[in-house]
């Protein structure tokens, strides 16, 4: 029996039942650390933080823009070869939740935090 990702997903739910399933669709490093408040927050940050994502179709620089906020301040966005995804699915609606993956003490900014997001089903 071939099951598809939809019916595999599907078969998951079901046998949760009333349980939250989360599905990670990006990992990725944060675009514009050095640009925010990532360095005056650093020392507050922890891996498993939870991350608000917050969609700016009126960006001027990148109209699939996802910012990335801790505690309601900026760190970032969502960088912008790999948010297309994520951006159409909070365009439809579907509810999507981010968090610290990793954070490293590097020089290089984009090597200091990863994300990751998830779709809540």
């Amino acid at each position: 029996m071939r099951l598809t990702l939809a019916s595999l997903l599907l078969v998951v739910c079901l046998s949760v039942q009333a349980q939250t399933v989360k599905l990670l669709v990006q990992s990725s490093p944060l675009a514009g650390f050095q640009y925010h408040a990532g360095n005056a927050l650093w020392d507050r940050l922890a891996v498993g933080d939870a991350l608000d994502l917050v969609r700016e179709p009126d960006n001027p620089h990148d109209p699939r823009a996802v910012r990335v906020e801790w505690r309601g301040l900026q760190l970032g966005y969502l960088p912008r070869v790999e948010n297309e995804a994520v951006a159409a699915a909070m365009d439809r609606g579907e509810r999507v939740e981010g968090r610290i993956a990793e954070l490293v003490a590097h020089r290089n900014p984009w090597k200091r935090i990863r994300i990751e997001v998830f779709v809540v089903l």
